[in-house]
């Protein structure tokens, strides 16, 4: 596996921490990029999220 391929790898192993009907923090980060598109896939799980830069903020905004 390459380094992006890891990176997506943890990203959707996070998922199993983020308890359903939580808001969830995220930092910033190319790994946390990668969380915040596996954690798109249970957006209606979750009361929302927030963020630390403005770049993961626009990346959220982007899942919706």
């Amino acid at each position: 596996m390459n380094q992006d391929e890891l990176k997506a790898l943890v990203g959707r192993a996070a998922l199993a921490h983020v308890v359903p009907g939580s808001v969830v923090g995220v930092g910033t980060g190319s790994t946390v990029n990668c969380f915040i598109d596996a954690l798109a896939t249970m957006k209606r799980q979750i009361i929302g999220a927030v963020s630390s830069s403005v770049a993961s903020t626009q990346r959220l905004q982007a899942h919706g």
